[in-house]
């Protein structure tokens, strides 16, 4: 039997077109179900996208459309961004599809309900649009939200609520414990501090009155399930490999994973998610991308201009995993022509020049201790890195690796004859870094071994 592996992304909400804050997220996913395949295991990855809520129905009307209409335009480029990014997800679920996710938000809804900790009162809170979300007075600064700076909306409304404050000491137990293991350890410590306030009982639906756009809730179609009561239930949808063993999401969004989504599976009786893996934010030139400033990056763009592994690369490589990193063109292409072009580029065009010259096809000889060992020493950093979600240092190590074949050829000079071992051991190191950098760019690895098969180079990364 294989090891099962399964990891979602958090699914993008569809009020806006794909920004390159979700295309990171999506990569580094990507990477762990790439590294957890090549160790043979039965890996599965799901993204998608969330498709209901009162933020969407206004970017709908705002824009002329139905919800439907709307939703439909906005999936379709987040699905095409998992092509275009090159992404080996193994199913891309959407909250409006009434044959594969409704089903199970009804029977998930109807478990809460059957254990007692679904409930209705009237209501009086302030709510708002941006979190989709009822918050306290804890949650605003200046009187407005503090993740989306603007003041709630004060509602007053009879609702279904979550008795989440039923499950506060067990979230918190299994959170210190490392049973649901949050990462990085400032993340975790976070919550602990947020849960150990003790969590209140969560609205769970809106009237339908007011909100039609979403799934009714069962058995009382004036009232609609609340969107995150929703959302979450999307990653219960590949039922053989549940439970997550990697849920991938921004710190946004942590809170309502590590409360809401707990207390759900907890209600339900269903297994939790072994580990939340959470990822900062891209900020452009320091600042905060927002359409208003217009420095939001378009990952279409970039991709059409550099190449899908080219933009991979850099924001794996760039963006430290668990923090904010910044992105600027100008950041991005001096990487692109130091690491790529003159760096990982340059090595393999300089090696498959010297295998054609002298004619030497790879041979099935034992490497060279010197280059072994430090093969060796870049899979032990590799493999570390990685189980660390330090995605920046898997990649360090290979560069490294890199610099040292450059280093040998600068040295040994075999371009003058009589080091065609010198040539084969660079050969076989360069597959090993083909093999290596798989996971990051996957297209560049095929290109690298299709090369040096056939002793033919092409320009992998043209400098620009």
């Amino acid at each position: 039997m294989k090891n099962k592996f399964y990891i979602t992304t958090s699914i993008a909400y569809t009020n806006a077109s794909p920004h390159i804050g979700f295309a990171l997220e999506a990569i580094q996913a990507d990477v762990l179900a790439r590294y957890h395949r090549n160790l043979s295991e039965d890996v599965f990855f799901l993204t998608g996208t969330d498709e209901h809520g009162a933020k969407i129905a206004k970017a709908a009307e705002k824009s002329g459309k139905n919800p439907q209409e709307f939703t439909d335009e906005i999936s379709a480029k987040f699905h095409g961004l998992t092509k275009g990014l090159n992404l080996s997800n193994d199913d891309f679920i959407r909250t409006t599809d009434q044959a594969r996710h409704w089903p199970t938000v009804k029977d998930i809804w109807l478990k809460l309900k059957k254990n007692n900790d679904i409930y209705k009162k009237n209501y009086k809170g302030l709510y708002c649009l941006g979190c989709e979300a009822f918050i306290t007075q804890k949650d605003l600064i200046d009187g407005k939200c503090k993740i989306h700076l603007k003041e709630p909306e004060a509602i007053g409304e009879e609702n279904y609520f979550f008795r989440l404050s039923k499950y506060s000491n067990k979230i918190e137990e299994l959170i210190k414990k490392d049973e649901v293991k949050i990462i990085p350890q400032e993340k975790k410590n976070e919550m602990l501090n947020f849960v150990r306030q003790g969590l209140e009982d969560i609205s769970f639906s809106r009237p339908s009155k007011d909100l039609k756009w979403g799934i009714p809730v069962p058995d009382d179609d004036s009232q609609t399930i609340y969107v995150w009561a929703d959302a979450l239930v999307n990653y219960l949808l590949p039922k053989k490999y549940w439970p997550a063993d990697i849920h991938c999401l921004g710190k946004d969004i942590l809170r309502f994973h590590a409360t809401i989504w707990l207390g759900m599976l907890l209600s339900s009786k269903l297994p939790l998610p072994k580990s939340i893996f959470v990822h900062g934010f891209i900020t452009s030139n320091g600042q905060k991308m927002s359409k208003s400033l217009g420095n939001v990056v378009d990952p279409f763009e970039l991709i059409r201009k550099y190449g899908a592994d080219a933009v991979r690369y850099f924001l794996l490589r760039e963006i430290p995993a668990t923090e904010d990193g910044d992105f600027t063109i100008e950041k991005f292409e001096q990487r692109y022509n130091a690491d790529l072009a003159s760096g990982l580029g340059n090595l393999v065009a300089r090696v498959i020049t010297l295998a054609e010259k002298f004619k030497i096809q790879i041979s099935k000889s034992k490497i060279n201790p010197k280059f072994e060992i430090q093969i060796n020493k870049t899979r032990e950093k590799y493999k570390k890195a990685l189980e660390e979600f330090k995605f920046n240092e898997a990649l360090i190590a290979i560069w490294e690796l890199i610099s040292f074949c450059d280093k040998i050829i600068n040295e040994e000079k075999p371009w003058e004859g009589g080091k065609e071992k010198i040539i084969d051991d660079l050969q076989i190191t360069i597959i090993e870094i083909a093999n290596l950098i798989k996971p990051f760019m996957p297209e560049t690895s095929g290109k690298i071994i299709e090369q040096i098969k056939n002793r033919v180079s092409q320009s992998l990364f043209p400098r620009i």
